[in-house]
């Protein structure tokens, strides 16, 4: 009777292996054969001689088609097995090969399997092993038939469903059965005989000998720089990729340049393949209308996009969309949350100056994300700045189109490392281990970096310089060329420190008087209890269910935002006089205000008092929430300390209650303690004590507003951009400098118009833009907060 191997309770490879060893000589037919799997028998071939038949035949019957596409080809109910010919042997024996190299070429290399595919070749080399192709037809047949010199038993065979693989040899799910029968063995060798001796069956040795021997298991040694080739190889396949796929849109004819192309065709690439893509080239590089261009190809494929963006790009994002003839939307990132819900589906959303959604709590945010989840839209993210504060700031805004659990393709390896493998990995972490929720997990930035190459395209300077630009022989400018032969050269940048000086001593100097003693530790020494009012809560007092939620919120980010006001008078300090002068006098009326409230029993209006303000600049466009309307610019600079204070006071409290009532959240005075009301005065007091060091700001006293005046008049004539972080001191410049006489001066803050406009009379050679400068003026000295920073292209200009 025979035995039965099922690899449960008998196993194949122990008596496979015992029959080899008496054996002189072997036949193994198989419908699949791993390299990796040859090691498990290779010692007792390696003894063999390779003469005289001293060796292993193997016929391979299935090698080009994997299982599941033998099923589906059987189930084809348009099926036919054609017969075979030379250009179909020729097919297969190249689909062999790939084959062969995809086994290489997939798990991890070790040394055990190194070894077993070197005496693999070297065993072919030296006729000890011969490999066979059977291509007439699907060969499925498990054969290993060994030939012993045995008068009385001189052929073993085993016959079943194990091919020639690890899995096969030594795992549960097979059945095989031992063949000690001489006529049996007589007949499976003369079966195995005719199909060796087929036309149709092809020796492929010596190419399996060669792939080996050229993979990373040959004995060859390697070059370390082809080592490093075949690494960029391999890593920039998805660029490759991209480059052959796509095509510039005709419309965008020679206006981009060659670098530029290339990270259209790759964020496509990324785009299609993975729903998202972030272009996150450096400042002045052109991600506008890369973007453009990658918008313009996703609307060959079909559909519409959905442009959201700052409220100051929105017209020169409406630009584009004409100038290129997008089919598209655009939306200002400051209604998102009112207008999203209201839209159509838009296939494709393109987030200008994406690392603005840093925040996934913040409502702006959440409408995004839920747009495109509920649209199923692609997303494409703009970015200079991607990273910001920390690590979660990229996949913050990788989120809005990816899920907790979405397959990414990749894990935090480095982290994984760290933590002592994936076990340890999971159980402190849970969740999947390819998704963005899993590198959220990890502190290496060697993770990060991997992350976004598979989501971003991002090039500096340098790197654009050192591969795409031209060196002018003449100057030793570095230049790009467009189609035409137009340079553009790169400028070289050269920072200068301006120094002006402060005389303690004098009596007229401005900035001495706001950098005395006195005035920094008034500053230092306020209480601003405007911004901790959790802390003036009273007890024993119960609130309602509303008045309670608004309570527990005030307690949140209090101490924070305490430091972070006193952080801001200092920076408005440094940045100019009269902007911090103008921010102690709105304190003093901001805190009156509240004490107006207080004293007559009037519901205090509380203002934001969330995180985000930690975030807030103090130009207009960035917390449209603020109620600096309400103040009113005369009233922001005619504040005197008389009685009349508190008629002010009186009436913006009024004008809060009647027309800016939903900008607050309103909590009874009763609901604090008494202190608040002291805190709030005592502030008072030491603000106007500032401002009374501080006098009266003029001008032509401003030092530091000299030795500006004095670069714009005697060393600079070119355009200049002068950047502000905030709007009062961009007013109180271009005020200035207008008083001074310098000509073709703008301001622009987030309060203006439309700043796309400014930057088209600015710089309107490289916005294309000239039409706009002769109509309205071009502008020669732009003065400017961060509104202009993000988005618009400046490049006319010369210094900054």
């Amino acid at each position: 009777m025979p035995r039965i191997f099922d690899n449960i309770d008998e196993q194949l490879l122990p008596a496979l292996k015992k029959a080899l060893e008496g054996s002189d000589s072997a036949d193994f037919c198989v419908g699949y054969f791993n390299l990796r799997g040859w090691r498990k028998i290779d010692e007792h071939i390696e003894k063999w001689s390779g003469a005289n038949g001293n060796a292993c035949r193997l016929l391979v019957g299935m090698m080009g088609k994997s299982p599941d596409r033998e099923i589906r080809e059987q189930l084809a109910t348009a099926y036919v097995d054609e017969p075979i010919d030379n250009k179909g042997a020729l097919d297969k024996r190249r689909s062999l090969a790939e084959e062969f190299k995809r086994q290489l070429s997939s798990g991890v290399p070790k040394d055990a399997d190194e070894q077993g595919l070197r005496r693999l070749a070297r065993q072919i080399r030296a006729r000890k092993v011969a490999v066979r192709l059977f291509l007439r037809h699907r060969l499925h047949a498990k054969l290993y038939l060994l030939h012993r010199s045995d008068d009385i038993n001189p052929k073993v065979g085993f016959v079943g469903s194990s091919n020639l693989t690890s899995p096969g040899l030594s795992e549960q799910g097979e059945l095989n059965v031992d063949v000690m029968d001489l006529d049996a063995c007589e007949k499976l060798a003369n079966w195995f005989e005719g199909r060796w001796q087929d036309r149709w069956c092809i020796d492929i040795s010596e190419e399996l000998a060669e792939i080996i021997e050229d993979s990373w298991a040959g004995e060859a040694t390697r070059h370390p720089y082809h080592i490093y080739l075949k690494i960029a190889y391999h890593l920039s396949r998805e660029a490759r990729e991209g480059q052959s796929e796509f095509r510039i849109p005709s419309i965008f004819g020679n206006t981009l340049f060659d670098f530029q192309t290339s990270a259209v065709k790759i964020a496509a690439h990324h785009l299609n393949k993975r729903g998202g893509v972030m272009i996150g080239d450096v400042v002045g590089l052109g991600k506008t209308i890369m973007a453009s261009a990658l918008l313009k190809i996703s609307e060959d494929t079909g559909g519409r996009s959905l442009i959201i963006c700052p409220k100051n790009l929105v017209p020169m994002w409406e630009d584009y969309v004409e100038k290129y003839n997008l089919i598209a939307k655009v939306v200002s990132l400051s209604v998102v949350d009112r207008e999203l819900p209201k839209l159509r589906r838009y296939q494709t959303v393109l987030i200008d100056e994406s690392h603005n959604l840093r925040n996934r709590e913040g409502k702006r945010y959440k409408a995004i994300a839920d747009y495109i989840r509920v649209n199923d839209s692609r997303c494409i993210l703009l970015s200079a700045t991607p990273y910001n504060k920390a690590l979660v700031d990229l996949s913050s805004q990788l989120r809005l189109f990816l899920g907790d659990d979405q397959d990414i393709g990749i894990r935090p390896e480095a982290q994984i490392r760290c933590e002592g493998g994936e076990a340890n990995f999971i159980s402190r972490h849970q969740g999947g281990l390819r998704s963005i929720l899993a590198f959220e997990k990890s502190g290496q930035i060697d993770d990060w970096r991997e992350l976004m190459r598979r989501f971003m395209v991002r090039r500096t300077r340098g790197f654009i310089m050192k591969n795409y630009a031209k060196e002018d022989p003449d100057n030793g400018g570095k230049y790009i060329e467009l189609d035409g032969g137009t340079r553009s050269y790169f400028p070289l940048r050269q920072p200068n420190t301006i120094e002006f000086k402060i005389d303690e001593k004098d009596p007229d100097d401005l900035y001495a008087r706001a950098y005395s003693k006195e005035v920094l530790s008034a500053i230092e020494g306020l209480k601003l209890p405007r911004y901790g009012l959790g802390n003036y809560a009273a007890t024993g007092r119960e609130p309602t269910s509303e008045e309670k939620r608004v309570l527990d919120g005030l307690g949140k980010a209090g101490t924070r935002l305490m430091g972070f006001c006193r952080t801001g008078l200092f920076k408005r300090l440094e940045s100019g006089g009269p902007a911090f002068i103008l921010s102690i006098k709105r304190h003093i009326m901001r805190n009156l205000v509240v004490l107006h409230a207080i004293e007559n029993g009037f519901p205090i209006p509380i203002g934001p008092q969330d995180a985000d303000l930690l975030d807030m600049s103090d130009d207009e466009d960035m917390d449209e929430e603020t109620t600096e309307s309400l103040l009113g610019s005369e009233d922001a600079t005619s504040i005197q300390r008389t009685d009349a204070l508190r008629k002010r006071a009186a009436d913006i409290y009024e004008a809060y209650d009647k027309s800016a009532r939903h900008r607050f959240k309103w909590l009874k005075p009763g609901l604090f303690v008494s202190d608040l009301a002291r805190h709030l005065a005592e502030d008072v007091e030491s603000l106007q004590r500032v401002l009374s060091v501080c006098g009266d700001w003029s001008d032509e006293k401003d030092n530091k507003l000299a030795e500006l005046r004095k670069l714009l008049w005697e060393k600079h004539d070119e355009k200049v951009l002068i950047f502000t972080q905030f709007a009062d001191t961009a007013r109180y410049l271009g005020k200035a400098l207008g008083n001074s006489g310098i000509e073709k001066a703008a301001v622009v803050t987030g309060s203006s118009d439309n700043p796309a406009e400014l930057a088209w009379r600015f710089s309107p050679k490289s916005n294309d833009r000239m039409d706009v400068a002769r109509q309205k003026g071009e502008i020669n000295v732009m003065v400017a907060t961060d509104v202009l920073s993000e988005g618009q292209n400046l490049q006319d200009c010369s210094i900054i």
